[in-house]
């Protein structure tokens, strides 16, 4: 009895240790990743702004092909919806909508998770004329990981678990639009 009761006391230590640290984790994350394409502005900002688009270059859209979506609104305009459900773990369920577009600069996202885990972050793709023949592409994630959630931030490298998926999105996109 003792025992069990030294196991309790460790237990219930570590989780208001854990709980502890959870206070002063960093809950707030930036990722962004760019890419310049061998395209015109206007024509990168064109197929971008259209949610559709990213099944042809999204690492998260390609990860599932079976994943069931469905659409709501006009796709490249504010208010257009795009939801998905997978029974894959690596993709899950969720929406994104098309918050705010300021033509041919950015176009600004809200992603709402479902599953796995409930959270919502803001999602942007910019264009930024490098040359009338090149634009750079960036796409970014800003997001906030609940307390205490956040500490799995001291295991998990936003950065890079995120970064990698952008780079990948990317790689995908300049192939595609290179090649129209």
């Amino acid at each position: 009895m003792k025992i069990l009761k030294k196991i309790a006391i460790g237990l219930v230590a570590l989780i208001a240790i854990l709980l502890i640290v959870a206070l002063f984790v960093k809950k707030d994350f930036n990722v962004e990743r760019e890419i310049v394409i061998n395209k015109p502005k206007k024509e990168v900002f064109d197929y971008i702004r259209f949610i559709k688009n990213q099944d042809n270059y999204s690492k998260w859209n390609m990860t599932d092909p079976n994943m069931k979506k469905t659409y709501r609104g006009t796709d490249g305009t504010p208010g257009f919806v795009y939801s998905w459900e997978s029974d894959n773990k690596n993709v899950g369920s969720g929406e994104q909508e098309i918050k705010n577009i300021k033509e041919g600069e950015i176009i600004e996202m809200k992603l709402r998770f479902k599953v796995p885990f409930e959270n919502e972050d803001d999602a942007y793709m910019k264009t930024i004329e490098v040359s009338p023949m090149q634009t750079k592409v960036v796409w970014g994630f800003k997001g906030t990981m609940p307390y205490p959630m956040n500490l799995m931030a001291l295991c998990m490298n936003m950065d890079k678990h995120i970064g990698d998926d952008l780079d990948t999105g990317l790689k995908n996109l300049k192939t595609v639009l290179e090649k129209q």
